[in-house]
């Protein structure tokens, strides 16, 4: 259970309701997240755009490349959620979430591309403290994805690294979007 209860429905203002119902619809349940930052409404007006906005703006890696990475630094931080979310994510990408069992041996698993291969590691360089990011690896990725895709990458990583730091300090863990068992962040407070 998050540190912080999440708000429910009939604690939520209107904008708040509104934001519920469209998480609801898209996702097939409130992301927790969602639910906390409910207390804050403009802090979740700002995520929630924000958020929006790094979605639509994404265009030009490859979705393995994006979601590969992010997990990464959801599963090197140790946000359950987020890497609960992220392989909802990939699943509905179309993308093989079985490998993620194996993300771990990355190095040397064949289920991973050396394009993921060296993404992965500038996740890794990127969420370690301190940051590990080295000229070779920024000019490998140059060469593998042009300049917007490097930048595209770094600020997905640099996202995720707050997203992940974020709900594992509120201490919310997974919520079961992976399984397609998705439970009401707010149930367990009013049953």
């Amino acid at each position: 259970m998050a540190r912080i209860a999440a708000v429910t429905p009939d604690q939520a203002g209107l904008m708040v309701k509104a934001t519920y119902r469209y998480a609801a619809r898209r996702f097939g349940s409130v992301p927790e997240p969602m639910a906390v930052f409910a207390h804050h409404p403009r802090l979740l007006m700002a995520f929630g755009l924000s958020e929006t906005a790094v979605e639509r703006a994404s265009t030009v890696l490859p979705a393995n490349i994006r979601e590969i990475a992010v997990y990464r630094v959801a599963w090197t931080v140790g946000c359950s959620w987020c890497v609960d979310f992220g392989a909802m994510l990939q699943r509905l990408d179309d993308l093989d979430v079985e490998r993620l069992e194996h993300i771990a041996d990355y190095e040397t698993s064949p289920l991973y591309s050396d394009d993921e291969r060296a993404v992965i590691a500038y996740a890794d360089a990127m969420t370690t403290t301190p940051m590990t990011v080295t000229d070779d690896q920024v000019a490998d990725l140059q060469r593998r994805f042009g300049n917007k895709g490097v930048i595209e990458l770094t600020y997905q990583i640099g996202v995720e690294n707050q997203r992940a730091r974020t709900n594992a300090a509120l201490g919310i863990t997974d919520q079961g979007f992976s399984t397609d068992s998705c439970r009401v962040p707010w149930a367990e407070s009013t049953s």
